[in-house]
């Protein structure tokens, strides 16, 4: 009887530390945002980079080194802040029918509010794949998300 009640608390256990470590990696795999703002209408980030204005007066345009975007070759993802300092600059690769995997690069801060990080886009085997990036920019206490969508095949 002892051995069945020491195996059922080790059990216990191992479900509370997968909790545990759950809770303190959801931000991780999944970013909360205290703010989010969209981007500005009309952005395609296969043709130009894109804006978004910020509530305060700033400003966040994300920009890829290549266009259109590729799939499957490395290209300089960055983003250029102004009106805002920011401590910590990512950007969240998300498929938006399929789950690609955790795909974030943090960004090198190059002064003058510039980031830049090197992001390579997997391809999807069904062909067509609609991507979110995500910009995740940390100022201050703040967590701000703009959420850029695209065509993993360009138009």
């Amino acid at each position: 009887m002892n051995k069945k009640i020491l195996i059922d608390a080790i059990g216990i256990l191992l479900i509370a530390l997968v909790v545990v470590v759950g809770y303190k990696l959801s931000p991780i795999l999944l970013p909360k945002a205290d703010l989010t703002v969209q981007p500005e209408a009309g952005c395609d980030l296969h043709k130009l980079p894109c804006a978004a204005v910020l509530p305060e007066g700033g400003r966040v345009e994300l920009s890829s080194s290549v266009l259109p975007i590729p799939m499957v070759k490395p290209f300089k993802v960055q983003v250029a802040i102004s009106g805002l300092k920011a401590s910590r600059v990512e950007v969240d690769f998300t498929g938006i029918d399929m789950n690609m995997g955790l795909n974030r690069p943090v960004l090198v801060d190059q002064g003058g509010g510039r980031f830049v990080a090197e992001a390579n886009l997997p391809v999807c085997i069904t062909g067509e794949m609609d991507w979110q990036a995500t910009v995740l920019i940390e100022s201050g206490n703040q967590r701000i998300a703009i959420p850029y969508r695209f065509s993993g095949v360009p138009h």
